[in-house]
């Protein structure tokens, strides 16, 4: 089951880099897709939390 709708997945960006997400079912997060960035977005009841404060840095 997706995290969130397909079609808001495709307009989604990293707020910090503008990068396109991808989905991280297992933790419930929508992670940058760039190799500089790689911010991780918890995505809580269905709704991504997009702000750079909330997200976890790459281990």
């Amino acid at each position: 089951m997706p995290l969130v709708e397909p079609s808001l997945l495709e307009i989604l960006a990293c707020p910090a880099c503008h990068a396109p997400l991808r989905e991280d079912t297992e933790a419930s997060e929508l992670v940058c897709t760039s190799d500089t960035c790689g911010l991780a977005y918890p995505v809580r009841d269905e709704i991504p939390v997009l702000l750079v404060d909330e997200a976890r840095r790459p281990s």
